[in-house]
């Protein structure tokens, strides 16, 4: 949760804050961060991305932050640091004027007599806590959340409206959830008899580590029997599907519109792209970069970066590709005759 109170900082302040390095005026003051091309004199910008060095020469930025590689060829104060993304992050986190989730608790609020709520808690109209729910210090809940009997959500964390948790998720400590999210809902597990489909019940839960993140309209099943689990500092982008009894290591990224059916297991430090499919049962090691739109079927057991999805081409040349395809059996077989002659 952010505060509203900020204020300006000299780029001597920030450096500190970052770690970083000053080279120029560092008494010149900040109060906002901002892009090369659009900052204005009291705004803070930073390149990480040769697609935009062209810009830094024409920027009106107050300050840039850079790698030492270029700090000859800033045109204004700059701040060095050795990762200028991440300093970038935590300067932006010092002007962050989001509004606050929820202050205070509110009048419609209903709260369940066996719930255990932390000092500073802040729920919005309409929450609903329910039987043993246990929130920790500091906990923020937006307007028209459910938190079903025995969850337990860790101090600092905070729940933006509209989001639904399940009974008995244990959620850690600083989690960030985003609106429409669902965490807890039963997994796909079903038993067919003679073409009809029986429920198992989802007896498991989920479980989330500290300082993690979850976007908006996303799904993330509980186990069957046992837990669906997220490790420390894992972040999940919107309209991701987590299947039932999935474990994700530490630190790993899911981007949108990623699907990840049950019982697959991925492991630290690894990025899934957008719109990538991974089949059940799947086990990803640790440090594995997973392209945009990709098919995962089989597991992936040595760090590295896979793709296969296929880059988009001109209609005519795709069509012409695909008649080829098609003919990449019979093509086959003349092969093989020709290697018998040969």
């Amino acid at each position: 949760m952010t505060t509203m109170n900020k204020r300006p900082y000299s780029l001597s302040e920030l450096a500190s804050h970052v770690g970083g390095v000053v080279e120029g005026d560092g008494c010149v003051v900040i109060s906002a961060v901002g892009t090369l091309a659009g900052a204005a004199s009291h705004q803070i910008s930073f390149l990480t991305n040769p697609k935009y060095k062209s810009q830094l020469s024409d920027t009106s930025a107050g300050a840039v932050i850079l790698h030492s590689s270029l700090k000859d060829t800033a045109p204004c104060p700059a701040l060095v640091v050795d990762n200028p993304h991440a300093a970038f992050a935590r300067i932006a986190q010092l002007f962050d004027t989001t509004p606050v989730v929820a202050s205070g608790i509110a009048e419609t609020a209903v709260i369940a007599s066996s719930a255990n709520i932390g000092s500073d808690v802040s729920l919005g109209h309409n929450v609903i806590i329910e039987d043993n729910v246990i929130l920790g210090d500091r906990v923020t809940i937006g307007a028209n959340t459910v938190i079903r009997k025995g969850t337990r959500i860790g101090e600092g964390s905070v729940i933006h409206p509209n989001v639904t948790i399940y009974h008995d998720v244990i959620i850690g400590k600083r989690v960030t959830v985003h609106s429409q999210t669902v965490i807890g809902a039963a997994g796909f597990g079903y038993a067919n008899d003679k073409g009809v489909w029986l429920p198992i019940p989802q007896t498991g839960s989920v479980r989330i580590g500290d300082d993690s993140q979850i976007g908006a309209s996303s799904s993330i099943d509980r186990g069957a029997m046992e837990d669906t689990v997220l490790g420390t500092n894992v972040i999940i982008d919107n309209q991701v599907q987590v299947g039932h009894n999935c474990i994700i290591g530490d630190h790993s990224c899911i981007c949108g519109a990623t699907g990840i059916a049950g019982s697959c297991h991925i492991g630290k430090h690894v990025i899934i792209g957008g719109g990538v499919g991974i089949n059940g049962h799947i086990s990803i090691c640790d440090k594995v970069q997973v392209t945009g739109y990709s098919m995962i079927v089989q597991d992936i057991t040595e760090p590295g970066v896979y793709s296969s999805g296929q880059p988009a081409t001109s209609n005519r040349e795709w069509k012409r590709n695909t008649i080829r395809l098609q003919k990449i059996g019979s093509l086959f077989d003349r092969v093989k005759a020709l290697e018998k002659q040969v």
